[in-house]
């Protein structure tokens, strides 16, 4: 299988003017002189896109998703590198991109067909099911101003998708309108992975990411930080990504720094033996190490379940779960013992997490790194109450237990 989209030591600068000069004198006056600061929206980054491949892009406001994607339709140039696509590419950016506020729906959708490459006559050929699909047939004869934003993006869409590309680039579409759009949006989507076609979705979702693609890349400040496998790519997203958004901003006072680090965890039955698998029902203790360079008195861990598909199933912190939190220092453990886990069968994953009280800085974040089996030959189906006591055990401090 060969590459649709290869992208080849792409990055992307911008100049942003300090400076702006309305008037054509003014500009004529400080010609060669505009002073502007160069803001790199893209270092360099290789990704190579597999044909057939339904392919993610995460990260943060900012991080450049856009700028590569609007790369790859060709509407921005590349500072250095190159793209590479094979076949015809349609490309949904941003909600009515393209549509002329004055013209009608009916007109927007010959103009739009026509930008995208598409012949009067495949247009008038497909009008109809576009205008289904869009859901907007009492209003198609009524100029776009008058229409709402979840207007806007079902026709936008609805024409993307009937050009029958070869590629289909989509920038947060999947994520905006009401649940059946979304709904019908994903069914579109399925249908293409399986006619073969190659999809690049934009998106903050990472459930979605793991639901629907095959491979996925990270983006963070204009840098590639993660690209492969979507479950590792997300689980970089949300362990990276936010362990550094909470770091202080420059000029901020300094916040503590990584003073709070988990250790060791695992994961028995109650009694000490360590476990990997358990029944449907059964307990689990989650032992969780610790080493803190400073005392910390505003601590909370957090302990999520998730299953297969990266759904959290269960969560529950130190503070849900009534333990009294010392000021924690040295070294210890803590336990989260699970008197019972009442999940189907199936694999899960366990996130672990060491936040300030506030939330609003993160100690350290371990993202569906720890995972267990439960074993059910029957698959009844369980329910999801799982009662939960924490324990703390300092090793250098002090050498007792405080539970509720």
């Amino acid at each position: 299988m060969g590459s649709a989209i290869s992208v080849r030591n792409v990055s992307k600068h911008f100049t942003v003017a300090h400076e702006r000069y309305p008037s054509l004198k003014e500009r004529v006056i400080h010609l060669g002189r505009t002073q502007g600061e160069d803001f790199v929206a893209l270092h360099p980054m290789d990704i190579e896109i597999a044909e057939g491949t339904t392919f993610g892009l995460l990260g943060h406001n900012g991080s450049g998703k856009s700028t590569l994607l609007k790369c790859i339709a060709g509407i921005l140039r590349p500072t250095s590198g190159e793209i590479e696509t094979r076949g015809r590419v349609a490309a949904l950016l941003e909600l009515g991109a393209g549509f002329q506020p004055e013209l009608t729906g009916r007109e927007n959708v010959y103009l739009n067909g026509a930008i995208l490459g598409m012949s009067k006559r495949d247009l008038a050929r497909r009008f109809d099911e576009i205008v289904a699909f869009a859901e907007l047939e009492q209003f198609i004869d009524t100029q776009v101003r008058f229409y709402s934003s979840g207007m806007y993006v079902r026709l936008g869409f609805a024409i993307a998708v009937s050009v029958d590309p070869d590629i289909l680039l989509v920038d947060e579409v999947l994520a905006v309108g009401d649940e059946a759009f979304q709904r019908k949006c994903l069914e579109r989507v399925e249908r293409f992975q399986l006619e073969g076609r190659t999809i690049v979705v934009v998106t903050h979702a990472a459930d979605l990411v793991r639901r629907i693609c095959q491979a996925a890349a990270v983006l963070h400040h204009g840098n590639l930080v993660a690209c492969g496998d979507p479950g590792e790519s997300v689980q970089v997203f949300r362990e990276h990504l936010r362990k550094s958004e909470s770091r202080p901003k420059p000029g901020e006072a300094p916040a503590v720094n990584d003073i709070f680090r988990i250790g060791t965890v695992v994961l028995e039955h109650p009694g000490g033996r360590s476990c990997s698998s358990i029944e449907p029902g059964g307990p689990l203790s989650v032992r969780v190490a610790f080493d803190v360079d400073a005392p910390v008195d505003d601590l909370v861990l957090t302990i999520m379940i998730h299953d297969s598909e990266g759904r959290m199933v269960h969560g529950v912190n130190t503070e849900d779960a009534g333990f009294r939190m010392p000021t924690v220092e040295g070294s210890g453990e803590f336990v989260f013992a699970f008197a019972q886990v009442p999940l189907p069968d199936g694999e899960y994953a366990i996130t672990l997490c060491a936040t300030s009280r506030d939330g609003l800085y993160i100690y350290d974040w371990h993202e569906q790194r720890y995972r267990f089996d439960v074993r059910d030959p029957a698959r009844a189906l369980a329910s999801h109450d799982f009662p939960v006591r924490v324990t703390l055990e300092h090793e250098t401090t002090y050498d007792r237990a405080l539970q509720r």
